[in-house]
């Protein structure tokens, strides 16, 4: 056994924390649950001199108090590290940090009590002594050659230093007839799921089990985590993740503070709770989204794009997310580059860089609308120097990659694509003319409007290719096992879990009419490691592309067998059967004999069934794309806004969508997913930023001064459809759920500048709050441009 090894805690080790008890963990009630508070740094960076726990010790209903020494018996440290990205180093990382803290909201003391009302009470009463230690918030500091490190022990804060080129870049910007470029600086958001991030731990030291219930995306990539750290084997750890109230991708890693709860479990051999409160979210769940961009486009005479140059700064906070890494968001920003487009010539660089800061992590469509808005803004710019209209300037330059897979200049695989026709049924969805003539019209009035574009390629179910190759124990498949229960009903247990998508009504669709049986006799069981086979959980719109490819070929399977079982009963040939409505039938569409008829037969008369092999009424079907990387979607969106250049105000008075996903299982959750996604980037481009001061302090870390999209403030937002189904599926369908996201944020981008246009003003910083809206318009003042007549 190792020293980090849970079987080597002396009872009375563990007895000592149970604070003023004198008694061991044993002789506590199993079923009473201790309530956990952190005692978090209040700087951004400090060392820890010294710790005096002793009057929160014998605080009311204070059961035990835990500091990074404590858990080092129980939970080995981590480092997340990617094979194939060696410079995406993050230091050493343990559940509570000990003697230097990195951010402020960085956990250090953990103290359990009877109620969070009492824990919190005890968190007053420690006494630490700090010495503030530099911090390191802005990316240029980070990147300057003589920055303090981070964290104590690094050589420096580069985190990631990746680059792309294809063709001749330089050759193309020099013969180029028109060149624009601009500047695009990224601010940090946070999740703000409607449901904070919660984990209840227990653990039994008689059996050595550790069950998680855990509000997270990921149950199985939790379970190998949970294992590997506590040093548990994994049949003896469970992780649950029930119905998940919102994730957006932020409750996809392993968190610092929960580590600490499962090993505080372990620890104390007692059930433990945390629940983050909406202040600490703000200062412990993962940011994402900050970065600068410059960027270059060259186009030629015709109006065809010819080379990009992208340049991008990506912040990472003060680790690399576990097990995850933060390399995403700035690899996705560069990668994703003028996807839609046909492009010859490429170059493009990210670095990223550590910072005195929360750590960055991954946010819905990750690094996507980032490329997506420099992208589309870049178009903007050239289609308005050489004169077309911006909506024929993209339509010329789509790329072509209708039947056979092809690759953009970034690389990204792109295949079935359907980007004209989205774009036509686009145009007319929203009158395209007609806006515009409205538009000149209201311009005569003083009435400032503006009508941005934002095509988009979306990465949806995404295979092994992605983190495999990066030795990160992720897994790529989606699984499937259904039951015939002895009175026919049907159990799907997946591993596709559901935060709010619906996924388990699709799954259920797709059960319902392949098997033949109603939908109320199917019962589907999700997010739990002891039930569900492995599989990776929904994120990067996965949920239907696979786990609903999973579940076609289980029930397609499962089908069979029943008819085979059917056809030895009956004396018929199985191809001339079928299931209707939980009954078999005949060729002629009579009833024969009921599904529960046969799991019956099966299950208690199996003697009856003339067959030597019985087929299995249990199957499992699993599924992960081979052949490519992931599954693209694409489409078009538009934004219609209106902009006050006395006040700085922008009012989004419409928003457009048509999007390929594929074949669409139910209209409804699809359409709802993209609006959503939607919302989330129109929070990003007018409202969403984590305001950070110089010295690294958080500034408006409530819901009070952290603004979010509102009911009120949203425009109705109309969505057609092209279904192209994926020949990667037999199912077809491709993800969804986070299409809105990429190209919303790129679409307001594009419509605000085009009404800022007679200003000769364009938007430089997300989000557009009116401050900045004034801002630019008095620097395109200053810098001698009229003021429109």
């Amino acid at each position: 056994m190792t020293r980090n090894d849970p079987r080597n805690v002396p009872r009375r080790e563990a007895a000592r924390l149970v604070a003023g008890k004198g008694r061991y963990t044993d002789d506590i009630d199993a079923g009473d649950v201790g309530h956990i508070a952190f005692v978090r740094s209040p700087y951004p960076h400090a060392r820890i001199n010294r710790m005096n726990c002793d009057a929160a010790r014998v605080a009311p209903g204070v059961i035990a108090v835990i500091t990074a020494d404590d858990l080092s018996a129980v939970c080995k440290p981590w480092e997340t590290r990617l094979a194939l990205l060696p410079t995406h180093l993050s230091p050493e990382q343990i559940p509570l940090a000990r003697d230097e803290a990195c951010w402020q909201g960085e956990a250090v003391v953990a103290i359990v009590a009877t109620t969070r009302a009492q824990a919190e009470d005890a968190c007053e009463r420690v006494e630490i002594d700090w010495t503030e230690l530099p911090a390191i918030a802005d990316l240029d500091n980070a990147a300057a050659e003589d920055a303090p490190p981070v964290k104590s022990g690094m050589r420096n804060n580069l985190g990631l230093d990746h680059s792309i080129n294809t063709g001749d870049p330089d050759a193309a910007f020099r013969d180029a007839a028109t060149v624009v470029e601009h500047d695009f600086t990224f601010s940090r958001q946070t999740g703000v799921t409607l449901e904070p991030r919660t984990i209840l731990a227990s653990f039994d030291p008689r059996i050595r089990e550790l069950v998680i219930q855990h509000s997270h995306q990921a149950p199985h990539q939790m379970r190998e985590v949970f294992s590997a750290q506590l040093g548990l084997p994994l049949s003896a750890v469970r992780v649950v993740a029930p119905d998940v109230g919102g994730a957006f991708g932020m409750k996809l890693c392993a968190y610092p503070d929960e580590m600490a709860v499962a090993a505080i479990a372990v620890l104390l051999g007692r059930p433990v709770k945390f629940c983050a409160d909406r202040l600490e979210s703000f200062v412990s769940d993962n940011h994402a989204r900050e970065a600068r961009v410059r960027g270059r486009l060259a186009v030629d005479t015709d109006g065809k794009l010819l080379a990009m140059d992208v340049a991008v700064l990506s912040g990472f906070g003060a680790y690399a997310s576990h097990p995850r890494g933060s390399a995403g968001e700035g690899l996705q920003a560069v990668h994703m580059i003028a996807a839609p487009y046909q492009l010859a010539h490429y170059r493009g660089r990210v670095r990223g860089y550590f910072q005195n800061k929360v750590p960055s992590g991954i946010l819905r469509a990750v690094g996507q609308p980032l490329a997506c808005t420099v992208t589309e803004q870049l178009l903007d710019l050239a289609a308005r120097k050489i004169g077309l209209d911006p909506a024929d300037f993209r339509r010329r330059n789509y790329a072509d990659a209708d039947d056979k897979p092809a690759r953009s200049a970034a690389g990204i695989v792109l295949s079935q694509l359907s980007l004209r026709r989205c774009h036509d049924r686009l145009l007319a969805l929203m009158d395209y003319d007609g806006l515009r003539r409205r538009q000149t019209e209201l311009r005569g009035e003083k009435c400032y409007r503006g009508i941005g574009f934002a095509a988009f390629i979306e990465q949806t179910g995404v295979g092994s290719q992605l983190y495999g190759p990066q030795n990160v124990r992720v897994s790529a498949q989606e699984a499937c096992r259904l039951t015939v229960e002895a009175d026919g009903r049907v159990r799907c247990a997946t591993s596709v879990t559901d935060q709010g998508q619906g996924t388990r009504t699709g799954l259920l669709q797709i059960l319902a009419q392949e098997l033949g049986v109603a939908p109320d006799t199917i019962e589907i069981v999700t997010g739990d490691t002891q039930v569900t086979p492995l599989g990776g959980g929904a994120w990067a719109s996965r949920g239907i592309a696979l786990g609903g490819e999973a579940t076609l070929r289980a029930a397609r399977r499962l089908k069979s067998n029943v008819l085979t079982i059917a056809g030895s009963l009956l004396q018929a040939d199985p191809a001339s059967l079928q299931l209707q409505g939980g009954v078999v039938c005949n060729a002629a569409g009579l009833a024969q004999m009921s599904l529960a008829d046969i799991a019956t037969i099966v299950s208690f008369r199996s003697h009856l069934v003339p067959l030597d092999d019985i087929p299995d009424l249990e199957v499992v079907e699993s599924f992960a794309p081979r052949n490519t990387p992931y599954i693209a979607a694409n489409g078009i969106q538009a934004a219609h806004v209106e902009v006050d250049p006395e006040l700085g105000t922008i009012r989004v008075l419409d928003f457009w969508v048509v999007d390929d996903c594929g074949r669409v299982i139910n209209p409804m959750l699809v359409d709802e997913q993209i609006r959503s996604g939607v919302v989330q980037g129109i929070g990003a481009a007018l409202y969403e930023q984590c305001i950070y001061g110089a010295d690294g302090q958080l500034e408006n870390g409530s819901l009070a001064d952290y603004l979010v999209p509102m009911a009120g403030e949203m425009p109705d937002i109309r969505i057609a459809h092209m279904e192209t189904p994926t020949a990667t599926t037999t199912l077809g369908a491709r993800g969804v759920g986070e299409a809105g996201t990429v190209g919303a944020a790129a679409a307001i981008w594009t419509a605000v500048n085009d009404a800022l246009a007679p200003f000769g003003a364009t938007m430089t910083e997300q989000p557009f709050t009116p401050e900045h809206v004034l801002d630019r318009l008095a620097q395109a003042d200053a810098g001698d441009q009229l003021r429109p007549t």
